[in-house]
């Protein structure tokens, strides 16, 4: 056990001193702020190697904004956790109104509510929203993840329809993102694999979706070709298994790889590669300590078990990801962006992290972006113009876009 905890000291001091590069100045108006600062005014910041960027904030007033999702004619769909409301951002207005307050929505437990939106590829009027549902299990009302479909019409979400229940009791109040991929099924992510001994094992039990990644038809229904689809031991749904709560998945643009962030408790946070049918490793292998401060586990890695591509140490909590295509910054092209919404469960320390790959797809460098702004990241985005847009997840939150400056 000395060994093992030895190794991943020496690796973690290693990731912390040679990878991870913090830099960034704010005007002098917002850095003598007192409290946590306002984010009505674009803000200027210097980066590592693009020299100045600016943050520009688009709509405010959100109420705890947790997805966004944006459609053909530049329309931005925003989901709010707690209030159940789809927000609609127009040519840079908030909308007055709502696009539709989802009916029935669970939001009586901690971090329960309406979570991720995606937009159905070949008509973006139809969109799928994740959210928690109330049940009753063993003669007690309690809570699991579920997966609703609606259509737009005149600006109205109309025609909302339940396709998906996850199998499994939420007893961690499961976080949940969603992605189409490039043959139009569904990823949908179903955390709540956390670190008590009721809910950890939900990642490796087969008949539970907690703790997993799956992937659906369009429908909610299992596609033919899953990997666990003639395992009679497994849910149809499963893609892989061994996740404690993944919130941010991203198609590499090159590669075309699927890649997932995953929270741990503390430290131990991941991004991973996904691979069909592959176990990664939660709660059996893992690099961080439970909240009361023992290890996981005793593996940080194991034959079998895929390893994490990423790890962070101490938590950096990291939510949503976007790799960087666009035009507006070339040096940037490549560059996967990560929501933080807390570091090391410091309040106020939630940042856009910035990782560097060489050509073989390893990691050079991080760096730590608007940190100054002290608000939790929820999900980063790029947007049809080539821009990165970012959600901060507040009472008070927040849409925002990186521009150059010129």
């Amino acid at each position: 056990m000395g060994n093992v905890m030895s190794a991943i000291a020496k690796k973690v001091f290693f990731l912390q001193v040679v990878f991870f590069v913090t830099v960034g100045s704010v005007s002098e108006a917002q850095e003598n702020a007192l409290g946590y600062p306002a984010l009505a005014k674009t803000t200027i910041f210097d980066t590592f190697e693009v020299e100045k960027v600016k943050v520009v904030p688009v709509v405010s007033g959100l109420s705890n904004p947790f997805g966004m999702a944006f459609r053909k004619n530049g329309d931005i769909l925003i989901t709010e956790r707690y209030t159940g409301k789809i927000k609609l951002v127009r040519n840079g207005e908030l909308l007055l109104g709502d696009v539709g307050v989802l009916a029935g929505l669970y939001t009586d437990a901690f971090r329960a509510g309406l979570m991720a939106i995606a937009i159905h590829p070949d008509d973006d009027s139809i969109i799928y929203l994740t959210h928690t549902k109330a049940i009753e299990y063993q003669g007690e009302q309690t809570q699991t993840v579920a997966l609703s479909r609606g259509k737009l019409v005149a600006d109205s979400l109309t025609k909302v329809e339940e396709i998906f229940v996850a199998e499994g009791l939420d007893t961690a109040i499961a976080g949940s993102v969603l992605l189409f991929g490039p043959d139009k099924k569904l990823f949908m992510s179903v955390g709540g694999a956390y670190a008590y001994a009721s809910t950890a094992d939900y990642a490796q039990d087969s008949e539970v979706h907690y703790g997993k990644l799956l992937r659906l038809n369009e429908d909610g229904s299992a596609p033919k070709d899953n990997p666990f689809i003639d395992n009679e031991e497994f849910l149809p749904e499963v893609f892989t298994i061994g996740h404690r709560n993944q919130l941010g998945l991203a198609f590499h643009p090159e590669t075309g790889a699927l890649w997932a962030s995953e929270n741990g408790p503390q430290g131990g946070d991941e991004v991973n590669i996904i691979l069909p049918g592959k176990n990664y490793g939660w709660p059996l292998v893992s690099f961080s300590r439970q909240y009361r401060g023992d290890w996981v586990s005793e593996m940080s890695h194991k034959e079998g078990f895929e390893a994490p591509t990423i790890i962070w140490w101490p938590s950096i909590a990291p939510a949503g990801i976007a790799f960087y295509s666009g035009h507006h910054f070339p040096e940037w092209q490549g560059n996967l962006f990560v929501g933080s919404l807390i570091e090391g469960r410091i309040p106020g320390t939630g940042h856009l992290e910035r990782i560097v790959f060489n050509r073989r797809g390893e990691e050079l460098r991080r760096e730590s972006l608007f940190a100054e702004l002290k608000h939790r990241v929820r999900d980063v985005q790029q947007g049809a113009d080539g821009y990165l847009y970012f959600l901060t997840d507040e009472e008070d939150g927040a849409l925002l876009r990186i521009e150059p400056v010129l």
